[in-house]
Parts: structure tokens; C-alpha cells; sequence
């Protein structure tokens, strides 16, 4: 558990980018791009996805992020980039390449080149899987320390690898492709990061049983060691776009109405890796000062994450 009241940090400049190619499921099935049937994914609520088109990769959906950061953030002291698939964590190279270096072609280092920053310094991660935003905070947070210099900008991005489908077939997920970021910073704007609680299991396989008693658990632990009541008309609950049966138990077991349960967009846009939680940030942000969001994440690792984060006024315009 990591808890930041004496540690203040606020996240903002939250976007993001969706590939411009929308399916549905039949239009997904009839490309050969489901593990599953059609009824089964349609049944758990899915209906569309994005892709990148044939004129999109993954840096070109990380370039809109990047350039909203850096419009609200214009010097940063460092980036922190995570990829949910480890494909993404470079650049393709060429495959008859035999050279060891000419391979290390990280995709954080092609990103900054294309805006001219050439010497800030970056850090990434994929090994989280699809908690990658609370790996975001805990990178983003560890780098500011108790300074008071100059913001961190984060970035995930993630374009479904060449040769797989856009669904598990076991978990019965669908994704999309999609790129977000934000800015974490001492200025008191968006959310206040309260606390991050992580669970983290080489198992291959949990049992929704025991990640709903592991959210719930790891949900009121936090609570009670930020003070923080749960029962209160300001707190609502952010979920992933998987699993929606299991986070409605977590609901129901915490006693939280189901209008501040937020599942947002699983219809319309599908599992969006680490941006889910940056997406529905951005949109339920209502300038209710003192207002409590709970985010719960959830990765292939496997992992299993909840932050609690404090609305303040955003204040400061953006430009």
C-alpha cells in the first residue's frame, strides 16, 4: 500500500486516442479477428471496437496524448511510458537484423525524438499488463519524491500484436486499440492521489470469486487507513471494461449505490487496456471539489490494483 497524504500529487491533462477503425462484433467475427462467438461477447454487454486504420500504428495514436500533455505541461522534468503488451515496448525492427543494439529501438525514445526532446529523461514499463495506470502513479509519484520541480508526463499506448485476435478467449475480453495520457504535478488541479493498493500473483488464473473479495478487501483497507468513509454520498467507483458481473458483487458488497457505479463505454468502445481508467477519469471529472473516486484496475501478470483519488477544482484553464 502506497499512501501520499504528506506526499501531495494531482494528476490532469487527461486524453486520449482511440483507433479510428470502429467493428461491431459481426463486422470483427466476419474478419477472422474473435476468439470467441459473437452471442458470447454481445451477451457480457460488448457491441463495437476500435482499431487503428490502414494510415494508423501506435505512434501515431500516442502523438495526440503526448501533444495535449505537452501543451499543459511544456517542461517536463521526465515521461513515464507503459504498454499493456510487451510488443509494444519497441519499435518493429527489421527481422534479418543481427545487430544487438540496432534491435533496442524503444518505442519512449521514437516518441520523444518526434517532439524535439531529446535529452529528458524516460522510463517504461509493460509487465503490469493492464493495471498500467496505477504504474503510471506509483512510477510518477516515486520520480517527484518531495520536490516541487517540474511535472511528470505519463503515456500508455497499446495496438493489438500482429497475429492475435482482439478478444481472449478464456476471459471473454474485447479490446480496443486506444493511447492516453495525463500530468502528474504538485500543482492542485484534477485529482489528488490519496493511496494505490496492489496485489500481485504469478498465478495464471484467478477466480472472480476471489477478485471480488480481493477488491473489496483491498477497497476498505485503504479506506480505513486514509479515514475515509466509505458510506459517504461523495465516493463513486470506477471499473474496467471487463468482468461486469463481478465488479456489481464489489458494488453490492460495499454498500455503494449502483448510480456511482461507473462502467463506462463497454458497449461502444470495449477494454481499453490502462486507458480505461484515464478515459473515465477525464469524463467524470465535475469540478465537485472533495468528491472520492475509487479506480480499480486489473492486468495480466496478474495484478490487481485500487487507488483512491480526491476531485479538486480545476481551476487552471486550459490552454
Amino acid at each position: 500500500m502506497f499512501l501520499y497524504q504528506s506526499n501531495r500529487i494531482f494528476i490532469w491533462g487527461l486524453s486520449h486516442q482511440l483507433g479510428k477503425l470502429r467493428r461491431d462484433l459481426d463486422g470483427l467475427s466476419a474478419a477472422g479477428l474473435l476468439s470467441n462467438p459473437v452471442d458470447q461477447l454481445a451477451k457480457i454487454g460488448y457491441q463495437h471496437n476500435f482499431a487503428v486504420g490502414p494510415d494508423e500504428d501506435l505512434f501515431t495514436l500516442a502523438v495526440p496524448p503526448m501533444t495535449y500533455a505537452l501543451a499543459r505541461c511544456s517542461n517536463p522534468r521526465a515521461v513515464v511510458f507503459h504498454h499493456s503488451y510487451a510488443e509494444n515496448t519497441c519499435v518493429p525492427w527489421e527481422t534479418a537484423e543481427s545487430d544487438l543494439l540496432s534491435r533496442a529501438r524503444y518505442f519512449p525514445a521514437a516518441v520523444l525524438k518526434q517532439f524535439n526532446l531529446n535529452h529528458l529523461p524516460y522510463f517504461g514499463s509493460f509487465a503490469s499488463g493492464c493495471t498500467g495506470f496505477l504504474s503510471l502513479l506509483v512510477t510518477a509519484g516515486g520520480l517527484l519524491g518531495f520536490s516541487a520541480e517540474s511535472p511528470v508526463i505519463c503515456l500508455t499506448a497499446d495496438v493489438r500484436p500482429k497475429g492475435v485476435r482482439y478478444d481472449a478467449l478464456r476471459e471473454k475480453i474485447l479490446t480496443s486499440d486506444c493511447a492516453s495520457g495525463f500530468i502528474a504535478g504538485r500543482e492542485l488541479r484534477g485529482y489528488q492521489v490519496l493511496g494505490i493498493n496492489y496485489y500481485s500473483t504469478t498465478r495464471t488464473l484467478i477466480p472472480l470469486v476471489e477478485i471480488v473479495k480481493r477488491t473489496v478487501q483491498m477497497i476498505r483497507e485503504m479506506a480505513k487507513a486514509l479515514g475515509i468513509d466509505l458510506a459517504a454520498g461523495n465516493v463513486v467507483v470506477h471499473y474496467p471494461n471487463i468482468f461486469p458481473e463481478a465488479w456489481n458483487m464489489v458494488t453490492h458488497y460495499l454498500k455503494i449505490p449502483p448510480e456511482r457505479h461507473i462502467l463506462d463505454g463497454l458497449a461502444e468502445r470495449a477494454h481499453c487496456l490502462s486507458s480505461d481508467s484515464v478515459i473515465s477519469l477525464a469524463k467524470w471529472h465535475h469540478d465537485d471539489a472533495g468528491r472520492l473516486h475509487i479506480v480499480v484496475n486489473f492486468g495480466s501478470g496478474l495484478h490487481l490494483g485500487v487507488c483512491i483519488l480526491k476531485e479538486e477544482k480545476d481551476h487552471v484553464p486550459d490552454v
